[in-house]
């Protein structure tokens, strides 16, 4: 088993949301380049509602069969004693973790006037609270072991959106949730660094079967296509990998064959006056300097294969 081929090999990976779309090309990609995979999937619709084993399960033969190593986890990631029910699988069946892919999410899209408090909870919850407590339940274990003097080599990836970093009709609970992944990465990286952990997010685009309804990424090439989840999932093997160390708190765009750095959230142009300013300072000026920025993107112009860029 070479190190070229297996990249992956002795590394044991968590992902959440693994039975379908893109955690499940997460898991097998992985699981291909020497992985162990603890395979999580809550199985409910797309929308949330219902649970089932056997998305997970299913994923986990098909490891099995091409001769990797895998067991399935079917619990709620916004759950603590879940979170820690599968940090502790892991360690159980394969006696270490090395990395978490927080990949786990539904929808419920609906106009920001008309969302439901419960449609804006639930959405919030799997996403932004899920990736919250499967962070704190892996990074508490690699805590305990960094302080215990065993060398650290963890990775977290976190998965964001454009409608997160650059908001979308219709996905104001989606877009926050995600919106938010992105900053927690970020005070990740800055919090768990010293363990020896990194943390990176992705904003993926592939065709899923959350997505799969929206006109805009239906789109079909002959050969590759770009929408396959699976060309998505490259960036995540690289980045649970230990080659990877040198890079954390960082958020790629990816879709297709491309990979982007986003770089959000930079001080751009600017007015500083010596005192108090007034209103007539701000009227003057404020409306020059957002001029003389660079403009907003969208969700549909943040990769090369939107059908808007």
């Amino acid at each position: 088993m070479s190190e070229l081929s297996h990249p992956l090999a002795g590394r044991v990976v968590l992902i959440t949301g693994a039975g379908r779309g893109l955690g499940r090309a997460h898991a097998l990609a992985c699981a291909a380049l020497g992985a162990r995979i603890v395979v999580n999937d809550f199985g409910g619709s797309r929308d949330g509602v219902g649970a089932s084993s056997g998305p997970a399960d299913e994923v986990v033969a098909e490891i099995r069969a091409a001769g990797g190593e895998a067991v399935a986890h079917a619990g709620n990631v916004a759950e603590p004693e879940d979170a820690a029910s599968m940090v502790a699988l892991a360690l159980d069946r394969f006696g270490e973790l090395h990395a978490l892919v927080n990949n786990a999410g539904i929808l419920r899209d609906r106009s920001l006037l008309n969302l439901t408090i419960d449609e804006w909870t639930q959405v919030v919850d799997v996403h932004l609270r899920g990736t919250f407590v499967m962070t704190q339940a892996a990074g508490r274990y690699w805590r305990d072991q960094a302080k215990a003097g065993t060398p650290i080599a963890a990775r977290i990836v976190n998965t964001s959106s454009g409608s997160g970093l650059f908001g979308n009709f219709g996905q104001a609970n989606y877009s926050a949730a995600k919106g938010g992944i992105a900053s927690l990465t970020a005070t990740t990286a800055i919090e768990l660094g010293r363990y020896g952990v990194t943390a990176n997010a992705i904003a993926p685009v592939g065709k899923t079967r959350l997505i799969s309804e929206d006109p805009e990424f239906v789109k079909l090439k002959e050969g590759f296509d770009p929408l396959d989840p699976a060309n998505v999932s490259p960036l995540v093997t690289w980045l649970v990998s230990e080659e990877s160390g040198e890079i954390t708190g960082r958020t790629f765009s990816v879709a297709g064959g491309y990979i982007g750095v986003v770089e959000g959230y930079l001080r751009g142009p600017g007015m500083q006056h010596d005192r108090k300013l007034t209103f007539a300072d701000i009227d003057a000026e404020l409306p020059v300097l957002v001029a003389q920025s660079r403009p907003r993107t969208s969700a549909y112009e943040s990769h090369p294969y939107s059908g808007r860029g």
